[in-house]
């Protein structure tokens, strides 16, 4: 496969994650590929969401495998983590669903078992400033790269493509959290997929630039538990949940990206890199 465009870019971002929760049942998640700078070098990290790492007996990352530079489509590498719950560092305050775990170590890991793993980094530099934050419109296209309710190309070891719009602006911090909304078919699976705005169906002004930005990670789902009452629940990894008893109603809630960010900084100030 070429990798010649930034939908292609987005097949290989992302990481399966495969779960036992400590009640025994199996769970299915994403996580994704994250790069930043600090202190003027590069580092790399896995990003999930917290409610997926925590409380679970047994986990596993399933990445494509590489051979000379380019993905071998279909051929993955499961990499087991023993004390899954415990190798992840959580996000410093604990109402932020989400968790980052360094790349290079694991990847050191891999290669001594022979291994090499091809992935496409989220960029850091794609988490927009204020500015450009502000200069956003209240509705917005989007799309979001995951596993939805375990599915995906098992053939071929890809992840599924979707796309929604914005429910609430992103410029908005949705009840007073750095947070907002997607309209979008959002299920059990979903929980860490990446959200990006992609403007792959504008037709641009000549000379305008298309626009890709990272927005965000999907961490929970709206669901209606009783007439005329909707409940916001993190979306649970374990494919038998009561979450299904209850009507859905195709609203995301996504943590703006720059929570990822501060995330990875705060993991890298405490290994004071």
């Amino acid at each position: 496969m070429e990798i010649n465009s930034i939908a292609k870019r987005l097949l290989f971002s992302t990481v399966r994650v495969d779960t036992v929760l400590e009640d025994g049942s199996q769970g299915t998640g994403t996580a994704f590929v994250f790069d930043c700078m600090h202190n003027g070098k590069p580092h790399s990290f896995v990003v999930t969401n917290r409610h997926l790492a925590e409380n679970v007996r047994t986990g596993a990352l399933i990445f494509t495998r590489k051979r000379d530079g380019q993905p071998m489509v279909g051929r993955g590498f499961r990499l087991d983590i023993e004390d899954f719950s415990q190798a992840w560092f959580y996000h410093p305050d604990a109402s932020v669903d989400l968790a980052v775990l360094p790349l290079r170590p694991l990847e050191a890991h891999i290669r001594e078992q022979g291994g090499e793993i091809f992935y496409q980094a989220i960029d850091g530099r794609l988490i927009p400033d204020g500015a450009t934050v502000t200069n956003l419109d209240a509705l917005e296209q989007v799309i979001f790269v995951g596993y939805p309710s375990g599915v995906w190309d098992k053939a071929n070891l890809m992840p599924i493509l979707r796309r929604g719009t914005t429910a609430t602006p992103v410029f908005l911090d949705f009840e007073a959290r750095p947070e907002f909304l997607v309209d979008a078919a959002v299920y059990p699976g979903s929980s860490g997929s990446p959200v990006f705005l992609y403007d792959s169906d504008t037709i641009a002004q000549r000379g305008a630039a298309r626009r890709f930005l990272f927005l965000g990670v999907v961490a929970a789902v709206f669901f209606k538990e009783e007439s005329n009452h909707l409940v916001s629940a993190p979306i649970p990894a374990s494919q038998q949940t009561a979450v299904y008893s209850s009507e859905m109603i195709d609203l995301g809630l996504v943590i703006k990206s720059s929570q990822v960010r501060a995330a990875a900084e705060a993991y890298l100030r405490e290994a004071g890199l």
